[in-house]
């Protein structure tokens, strides 16, 4: 195992890894280390490309120590392909989609609840607790059954029902709210300090390895276009933790010498109807001020406050990229132009990306040429609501 320890990018701190954290004591999330340089010795790309086709083909880069532990339903190595029709139609040659609607439980969220659940049982947990927009609930719950512990979920009720759905079926305790995740968050919070340190919190970024997960998309990205990055890579951006973790992909793959010259550009693509990242970063602020009434279709970036706020605005100045605000007829009607030149029903969050890499070549950001990364982050199929009627 080469995991290290946790890092406090905020204030500096390390902390153990070896034992279940949260938070640390400023406020910030942790970040996990790994001694790179054992890596390198380690492992190198040739010898990753002849592993399995999931995540786990990078696992000296994962928290994982032990092999027993590894909660897996084959998540990861999704599919990265070309679009030309569409990238012809917004004056793009070279646009890519990631479509991580193929992994299990029909979105990107399997990769951080694979890697978190498995690191959790690892130190001990039994009993996983989270908020969700729906997508990370379903997920949580799917690998916490696979992994034979129990797990409770709060989403809002305007969540997608699929999602309600495969909680239940995963045998997870189900607790719908009146209310936005921050409401959610609430009710997990209380749980939590009732059961006296027996249900362990895994919100987003409260716990290290969600995120250890996520970051596997920016080595695949890398590793499917030879070991080399795209020009830019847009991310529908909720919590953020995707697109915070890409950057700390990159940054490590850098570290090793697998990956060299410029990182790609990161775009952290918002709605108009939520986007306090985009406010924040068109104020030259490096915190997010609460957003009010936050409503969107694309239900899974409805995040009024992200606790990563700091990391995503970060990883947008390190990169030289953007943030973008899109409104959700845009991002609908991006969505069902995407299925009828492409054939590929994307999910909501995804298509918000589709209409930020359009405004963004209207206004000259983005180049004819550039080599382009959409990431659409989960299954169409489980948003009814978004597909045309006939």
């Amino acid at each position: 195992m080469f995991l290290t320890h946790l890092d406090c990018p905020r204030c500096g701190a390390q902390h153990d890894a070896h034992r279940p954290q949260n938070l640390c004591s400023c406020g910030s999330p942790l970040l996990a280390r790994y001694d790179l340089a054992a890596v390198a010795r380690a492992v190198d790309p040739t010898r990753i490309a002849g592993r399995s086709a999931d995540l786990w083909r990078y696992r000296e880069l994962l928290p994982v120590g032990e092999d027993r532990y590894v909660t897996t339903l084959g998540e990861g190595w999704t599919p990265l392909w070309h679009a030309p029709t569409y990238g012809a139609l917004i004056g793009l040659e070279r646009l890519l989609v990631k479509d991580e609607g193929l992994i299990p439980t029909g979105s990107f969220k399997a990769r951080g609840a694979a890697v978190g659940v498995s690191r959790a049982v690892e130190l001990g947990a039994r009993h996983v607790a989270m908020p969700t927009n729906g997508n990370a609930g379903a997920a949580w719950a799917t690998y916490a059954a696979r992994a034979g512990i129990a797990a409770t979920i709060a989403m809002p009720l305007a969540a997608p029902l699929i999602t309600r759905q495969e909680v239940v079926a995963a045998g997870a305790e189900l607790h719908l709210v009146d209310g936005l995740i921050s409401d959610a968050g609430k009710l997990i919070a209380a749980l939590i300090a009732e059961s006296h340190g027996r249900i362990f919190d895994a919100s987003t970024l409260k716990e290290p390895y969600r995120l250890e997960g996520k970051k596997t998309m920016g080595y695949e990205i890398v590793e499917q276009l030879g070991w080399r990055s795209p020009d830019v890579i847009l991310y529908p951006t909720g919590g953020g933790v995707g697109l915070i973790g890409i950057h700390k992909a990159l940054a490590e793959l850098r570290e090793l010498g697998w990956l060299t010259g410029p990182p790609p550009r990161l775009v952290a693509v918002q709605s108009s109807g939520c986007a306090p990242v985009v406010a924040a970063f068109d104020r030259g602020e490096r915190r997010v001020r609460p957003w009010p009434d936050a409503q969107t279709v694309a239900f899974g970036i409805t995040v009024p406050a992200p606790l990563g706020d700091e990391l995503i605005l970060d990883a947008l100045a390190d990169t030289g990229g953007t943030a973008i605000a899109v409104d959700d007829a845009d991002i609908l009607a991006d969505l069902r132009e995407f299925g009828r030149t492409e054939g590929l029903l994307l999910c909501p969050e995804g298509a918000a990306c589709l209409t930020a890499a359009r405004l963004l070549r209207e206004r000259g950001w983005l180049s004819a040429t550039d080599e382009v990364v959409v990431l659409n982050t989960g299954a169409g199929i489980k948003y009814p609501g978004t597909v045309p009627q006939d």
